[in-house]
């Protein structure tokens, strides 16, 4: 009889994986898919959900996170989503903070690739941020980053050479934000209105947006949601569901948040610091199929008899850790800069 009932699950746990959609990963600023944090949690999801996992690397990583403004990075990302044959009927996406706008960028902008069904945010930058992530005071991508930082923020040069300014928003700076940001504004939808844009965003299956409690580095860390500042005014931070791009409907938000497509959903830690067992509930319920409505691995495996669930877990990995997915970056604020 417990023959029996193991070799059903194990059919079902099969035909589960089959038709479970792969999923790409792009990692946050100052990092690289080589390393041991991103590649511990695109492996861990790869082994729960039984899904192919691939973290694509634009340019060299670290130094192209920083420097390689981000039009030319959705392209190359366009392309190599093209490129693997196992994405061809849809994947999913998942962001840790900057790479969110590569992911978006490739929702909106990336023109004949395979379909995106989720898309699931770790700490995005989705409504802007009002501070730059900054990496101390030695190091040459440090200095170069401060030294763009001194220039005008909006201006040309930085746009195409400082990949942060792509997402800078300050509340305060508005009409310049609109004139000179050269990519925010477009996936945002804030000038155009482009109805392509909105059509391929609202056409998502869930969007689940993860805000870290304690972030310290996303300024506002609302901006994960994508509440933000109203224009004029650093006092205050408007909830999503307040701000002009969801009233006015700028991008489908409103559409996917009416439709249920939409989780808003936190965790404890730091910018990025993220548990397992955190990572199992808000993360991998949509790497599977019918993630909307069921959550048909995780409940599958609580069918095992205890034993054999201790030593699955065992395996692969699923004790309770916790995962620092950035490198050591710290925040340094724009309030004190002069723009022109």
């Amino acid at each position: 009889m417990n023959f029996m009932l193991i070799f059903t699950l194990i059919l079902t746990l099969q035909s589960i994986n089959t038709y479970s959609l792969p999923f790409v990963v792009f990692h946050g600023i100052s990092d690289k898919c080589s390393n041991e944090g991103v590649s511990y949690f695109t492996e861990l999801l790869s082994n729960w959900s039984g899904s192919p996992g691939y973290c694509i690397e634009i340019g060299n990583g670290e130094w192209d996170s920083w420097f390689m403004p981000f039009t030319k990075q959705v392209d190359i990302a366009c392309d190599k989503v093209k490129e693997i044959d196992e994405l061809s009927e849809g994947y999913h996406i998942i962001g840790l903070s900057q790479g969110n706008m590569v992911g978006r960028g490739l929702v909106e902008l990336c023109s004949d690739g395979p379909p995106v069904k989720n898309l699931i945010s770790l700490a995005g930058p989705h409504a802007g941020i009002a501070s730059v992530p900054f990496c101390g005071q030695s190091g040459l991508l440090c200095i170069l980053a401060d030294s763009l930082l001194k220039l005008a923020i909006y201006s040309n040069f930085v746009q195409e050479h400082l990949a942060p300014a792509g997402y800078i928003k300050i509340p305060t700076d508005i009409a310049d934000y609109r004139k000179g940001c050269k990519f925010l504004p477009v996936v945002n939808n804030e000038i155009h209105g482009n109805s392509t844009f909105k059509k391929r965003f609202a056409s998502l299956e869930n969007l689940v947006l993860i805000m870290f409690e304690k972030d310290q580095i996303l300024v506002p860390k609302q901006t994960s949601w994508f509440g933000y500042y109203p224009d004029g005014s650093w006092s205050t931070v408007l909830p999503a569901k307040e701000t002009k791009l969801y009233t006015e409907d700028w991008i489908g938000l409103k559409i996917l948040d009416e439709a249920g497509k939409v989780k808003f959903l936190n965790v404890s830690g730091n910018h990025l610091e993220i548990s397992t067992s955190e990572m199992k509930k808000n993360i991998l319920p949509y790497l599977v199929d019918n993630a909307s409505t069921t959550v048909t691995t995780s409940r599958s495996s609580d069918l095992w008899p205890s034993s054999v669930r201790n030593f699955n877990d065992k395996l692969n990995g699923v004790g309770e850790e916790i995962l620092e997915l950035h490198t050591h970056v710290e925040s340094v604020s724009l309030r004190s800069w002069t723009f022109w």
